[in-house]
């Protein structure tokens, strides 16, 4: 759920008291243990962690006028959430985390990078904790460029693939046109059959004669 408000207090007054401290207290383990390259502020109607254009200025990909984003911090209509983008770009980093969080004993209802809560106690802040002291701006940066740089190698699919002739029949249509061809002659036989089938000619009625006695 976005939020219209431009800064990261305005954001936090927006929200009602039970979960302005949720919000509020995963916001100060994010602070404690965010890289000194990264940046707070609202971003995509949350509040956002992300590379700044002056360390980082061409931006994020999907939308170069975005700085670089490492994760969001929202109130949703039914539950929080913590969006974590350097866990779901980085292979070793991901299997590390699950691992860790599981160690805890705490339930993880994880998407792609989004942990959905309800509290803040029913997150492991610890290992939050640690997953944001293992990502620094410069490492960070460097996963992203050669997980982009693996995306654009790839070989491009759809409208670039050779398209088939307009006059090379599909398979499709070929069995529709077999199909066809078989009711076709089918019918034909049927008629021809008909044609050659003598028809029976309704026999005069026979008139009786009264014999003169």
């Amino acid at each position: 759920m976005q939020s219209s408000a431009t800064t990261v207090e305005a954001y936090l007054k927006s929200l009602p008291a039970d979960r302005r401290r949720a919000v509020e207290a995963v916001r100060r383990v994010i602070l404690d243990n965010l890289d000194s390259g990264f940046a707070e502020g609202m971003q995509y109607g949350m509040i956002g962690y992300y590379v700044p254009h002056s360390v980082y200025p061409p931006g994020y990909h999907c939308n170069p006028k975005q700085p670089l984003p490492l994760a969001c911090l929202a109130s949703q209509k039914n539950y929080l959430s913590l969006y974590l983008m350097s866990v779901y770009g980085d292979g070793p980093h991901w299997d590390w985390f699950h691992k860790a969080w599981a160690k805890t004993g705490k339930k993880l209802n994880m998407g792609k990078c989004c942990i959905r809560f309800q509290r803040a106690e029913d997150l492991a802040l610890d290992v939050i904790a640690e997953a944001l002291r293992r990502t620094s701006a410069a490492a960070y940066i460097a996963n992203y460029e050669r997980v982009l740089g693996q995306m654009r190698s790839r070989p491009k699919r759809g409208p670039t693939a050779e398209k088939p002739s307009a006059k090379t029949p599909s398979a499709k249509s070929t069995t529709r046109a077999a199909a066809k061809r078989k009711a076709t002659k089918r019918q034909a036989t049927k008629t021809t059959v008909a044609k050659s089938t003598p028809k029976k000619t309704a026999k005069a009625p026979v008139k009786k004669h009264r014999v003169a006695k």
